[in-house]
This record gives structure tokens, C-alpha cells and sequence, in this order.
């Protein structure tokens, strides 16, 4: 392997049964993303959906992390297969795919970040980034199995097709976002509704059935060991954005309050 394109430790330690623990960086910058990366986070998420950034700013982000054993991937804003291809050929190590809602899209999403025969992936192998710009000769046969293919179920309609979206050929992973599918389920912002919980309690059991590593965010007032006693191997907790408010936040407070005395 070359600088690079080298192999995908994430992917490699989920298969063992290892717990990750990540964050998202949704302020567009490869500073903020370096220095989390630098701080040993088994993985980032560098988000296009609702972060800041261009695809010039995501390659410097990718560059960045890529520097460090933090494993790089992004969340595309949907399901657009050129989208998916050009974050592909920037490096990045592994997509998270919102809103994905049946078995049919997670297969088209699937085969969108595959090449041939297995895929539908453009190639341009000897060109892009994520082939360290053709340095590494086996890019285009070993890409797929490096590559980390993480389908969100979010929806009513997600949960409802969650077995046919599991078991794709292709996908790798189920990560649940309880957010949107409180909205989904007509219950916004509480994820704590029994008819919410039960919509994850399916989601949950369709990923385990078809033996997908589960994913997701933490929820408010469930911790991180009763998130991985649920069975979830993977957890993006808070991100570049919440860490810099909460921490500023903290210590403006104190100021204010010592200031006053």
C-alpha cells in the first residue's frame, strides 16, 4: 500500500468484533478535523449533508486525517452516484448514505462505490486520489474490499424494508439516526417515544439478523455502555462544532461567575 490508499483499519477491527468510537466534523475545516484525528478518535465523519465544505475542502479534510490512524468517512448528501464516485476518488476510506428507505436503493447505493463486475463505479483507477494517483497498482481489484458501505435507516419506511436494506449485497454496516425517525414516526425530537424506540428495537434486530455491524449517534440520556450493551459496535458522539460551543460555553460561565464574586 501506498501513502495514500492503504488498507481500512475500521472496516478490519468492526470485523473483529472491536467497538469504535468517532465523531462527526461539520465545520468544513481540515484543521479542526486534523487535531480531532490527532487526539485518537477510532474514526471521523466528514459531513457533506448538513456540514460546511466543498469537495476541494473535503480533499484538504481527507489529507488531513489521512496523516493519522483515524479511519476517514464521509456522509454524502443522498444517494447521486457521481457524488458517491467523486468522494470516492478523493480517498475517502468509507460513505455513510442517508435516508436510505429499501432494499433496492441500498443495493444501487452498494454497487455505486464498486467497480465492475461487482459495481457500477466510473473508473479512472491510475488518476484519482484514493489510488495514491496510480502508485498503488491494485487500487482498482482491492478498492471494494477496503471500501466501508454504511446505509442510515431514518424513516418509517426505512424500518419498514430494514431486512431487505441489512441484507444487500454491499452494504456493511446499519447505522440508525433516531432524529429524523422521531420525525419520521410524527413524534420530533423524542426519541424517547415508546412507538420511536420500538421503530429501533426493529431496525436493531433486521441488522443483527442479517449479521451487519449497528451503528448510530448517542441518544440523550442513554450512555455509551448502554448503547454497546444494545449491541452497537460503532458511535458517533457530538462533533468538531458541539465540542468547540460546549467547551466555550463552559468556560465563559465560569468566567461570569467568578468575575461576579
Amino acid at each position: 500500500m501506498h501513502a495514500v490508499y492503504r488498507p481500512n483499519r475500521l472496516k478490519t477491527r468492526l470485523a473483529g468484533g472491536e467497538r469504535m468510537y468517532g465523531a462527526w466534523c461539520v465545520l468544513g475545516s481540515a484543521f479542526t478535523a486534523e487535531v480531532m484525528a490527532l487526539c485518537g478518535f477510532d474514526f471521523l465523519i466528514l459531513d457533506q449533508e448538513h456540514g460546511l465544505g466543498t469537495l476541494d475542502v473535503l480533499a484538504s479534510q481527507l489529507q488531513a486525517v489521512q496523516t493519522t490512524a483515524t479511519t476517514a468517512l464521509v456522509r454524502v448528501p443522498g444517494q447521486d452516484a457521481d457524488y458517491l464516485k467523486r468522494v470516492l476518488d478523493h480517498g475517502a476510506e468509507g460513505v455513510i448514505i442517508p435516508n436510505v428507505n429499501t432494499g433496492e436503493e441500498a443495493r444501487a447505493v452498494a454497487a455505486a462505490c464498486r467497480y465492475p463486475p461487482r459495481g457500477t463505479r466510473g473508473s479512472a483507477p491510475t488518476s484519482v486520489r484514493a489510488s495514491s494517483y496510480g502508485l498503488a497498482p491494485d487500487y482498482a481489484a482491492t478498492a471494494g474490499e477496503h471500501t466501508l458501505v454504511i446505509c442510515q435507516i431514518e424513516t418509517v419506511a426505512g424500518v419498514e424494508n430494514a431486512e431487505a436494506i441489512a441484507s444487500a449485497d454491499g452494504v456493511d454496516m446499519i447505522f440508525i439516526g433516531p432524529s429524523d425517525l422521531s420525525n419520521s414516526a410524527g413524534h420530533p425530537g423524542k426519541m424517547d417515544h415508546p412507538a420511536v424506540l420500538a421503530l429501533i428495537g426493529r431496525a436493531e434486530q433486521a441488522a443483527k439478523a442479517a449479521g451487519k455491524p449497528l451503528g448510530t449517534i448517542l441518544r440523550p440520556g442513554v450512555t455509551l455502555q448502554q448503547t454497546f450493551a444494545a449491541g452497537y459496535r460503532f458511535i458517533a458522539a457530538g462533533s468538531d462544532l458541539s465540542r468547540l460551543r460546549e467547551g466555550s460555553l463552559r468556560d465563559v460561565q465560569q468566567f461570569r461567575e467568578l468575575s461576579a464574586t
